[in-house]
């Protein structure tokens, strides 16, 4: 593991060169949470109540926005007042995977205009290394009135049974991240990466990409569609910055003593990570 994964959320924010990172971990700092609910609902009501309760107990919510089934303005300014009031980030799990042309259009544009309220997306780089330029390239843009305040994570491994996001897929998004390290932020994955070298890019000493962990679940080993869970404390031990809990909150009897308790777990296992317990 990268021995910037050892360092404190305030040490590392204290020096990195990424705005959105630094943010990312003074909110996790502040409010001891290194949760990111998946808020996987189907109605703006359903997602704004979660993002109004939940808000106080996690850093980001992930929102799968085009599955609402009455999505409007109402939607993305209710999300942005509240990630306001509750000091948290939005990350639109878009997994963009088309060519460069296409995605600047679905991220800057169209009816879901994602660059306007999503402090942090994602991609695959299935496409080619083309897709993660494309992003850059809008997020960079003279025009682009959000500059510093946004980030993309590259989808290096997935949870999923069988999954073929491995070998050279995983390499290749570590040397995308490493050459387009001013706007990717970091990866999801399952474990760190910062170890991962190729015949294009090593490691570097300042190197400090952040982590996201999916199928984080306290109470399951996984469901009948071939997702594959773990604890809080075993995602944190194998690298994870921030995990990613679901149906394990958002379906819960009480969805925020859930969030407490992902809370709890998820920063004790990071202060123990850290050596701070």
């Amino acid at each position: 593991m990268s021995s910037k994964s050892q360092l404190t959320y305030s040490a590392r924010a204290s020096t990195h060169p990424n705005a959105l990172v630094k943010k990312l971990f003074e909110v996790a700092e502040a409010k001891k949470s290194n949760v990111t609910v998946s808020a996987d609902v189907t109605t703006t009501k359903e997602l704004l109540d979660l993002a109004d309760r939940l808000g106080p107990y996690i850093a980001v919510i992930k929102t799968h926005i085009d599955i609402l089934s009455d999505f409007s303005e109402e939607t993305t300014t209710g999300l942005k007042a509240l990630a306001e009031k509750h000091n948290f980030l939005i990350f639109e799990d878009r997994k963009f995977i088309d060519i460069g042309n296409t995605v600047q259009k679905q991220y800057h544009g169209g009816t879901l205009r994602i660059s306007e309220w999503a402090h942090i997306i994602n991609c695959s780089v299935l496409p080619g290394e083309g897709i993660v330029e494309a992003l850059a390239q809008t997020a960079s843009a003279e025009d682009f009135p959000y500059g510093s305040e946004r980030g993309l994570l590259i989808l290096a491994e997935m949870t999923s049974k069988g999954s073929l996001a491995t070998g050279q897929y995983t390499t290749s998004s570590v040397d995308y991240a490493r050459k387009y390290k001013k706007f990717v932020m970091g990866f999801v994955s399952t474990r760190h990466l910062g170890e991962v070298q190729s015949e294009v890019s090593s490691p570097s000493e300042d190197e400090d990409f952040v982590v996201f962990t999916t199928g984080v679940n306290l109470s399951s080993k996984g469901d009948k569609l071939g997702q594959q869970y773990q604890t809080p404390e075993s995602a944190v031990g194998r690298g994870a910055d921030f995990i990613i809990a679901g149906r394990g909150i958002y379906a819960a009897p009480d969805p925020v003593e859930a969030a407490q308790r992902y809370q709890k777990e998820g920063w004790d296992a990071y202060l123990k990570r850290v050596g701070a317990q």
